[in-house]
């Protein structure tokens, strides 16, 4: 028991930041980047898994209702247009999306991702809850995102959990969830697709 609960920490750990402070953009920056993606709103988790254990890895949360943000607790994801406040990422367009995901999917990773349609006022809960959740202390991705989503309206099944496949396999069972799983080549160097997408993107994008 205690050593499957030490080997996830440690795997998830690995792809945290070393710390939690506690980061808050200005509003004026989280106006500035507000972006609504014009769709149904919806709840999408993303579950990174080991290609070579198959252990959960890390845990992050887009949250797409009156605007479109990304939760991404203890991560070490980083977009030097998305202003944050405290691991919420505001201005999450569908590139920025994809950047998310291709720095997480490697060659020792993939990308679990699920997404479930829900009311405008549930997203709007959901995201309430990020946002006043705090800054995320390394390795509890999956503890704060099962504890912002545990009671709210249609997660009530949702129980807190350590453990990034097991809030994922709660999340599966949900009505209405579709899956897909995203896998890539790239070198297990994520750091280097920081930089890379840095440059590429353009603002507002």
């Amino acid at each position: 028991m205690w050593s499957r609960i030490a080997l996830s920490v440690a795997v998830c750990a690995s792809l945290a930041a070393c710390a939690a402070p506690s980061v808050y953009a200005p509003d004026e920056a989280v106006r500035a980047a507000t972006f609504v993606s014009g769709e149904p709103p919806s709840i999408t988790l993303y579950t990174v898994i080991s290609n070579r254990s198959n252990a959960g890895a890390h845990t992050g949360l887009l949250i797409d209702g009156s605007q479109r943000v990304m939760f991404d607790p203890a991560g070490s994801w980083t977009h030097p247009q998305l202003p944050e406040r405290n691991d919420v990422f505001f201005g999450v367009t569908d590139r920025m999306v994809n950047y998310y995901i291709d720095y997480h999917a490697r060659e020792t990773f993939r990308v679990m991702e699920q997404k479930v349609y829900v009311s405008p006022q549930v997203a709007q809960l959901v995201m309430q809850r990020a946002l006043a959740y705090g800054a995320v202390p390394q390795a509890q991705c999956s503890n704060s995102t099962s504890h912002i989503l545990a009671g709210v309206p249609g997660f009530e099944s949702i129980n807190n959990t350590w453990f990034p496949l097991r809030l994922s396999k709660q999340f599966a069972e949900l009505p209405g969830v579709t899956t897909r799983v995203i896998t890539d080549e790239d070198a297990d160097d994520n750091h280097g697709v920081l930089l890379t997408q840095a440059t590429e993107s353009t603002p507002r994008e």
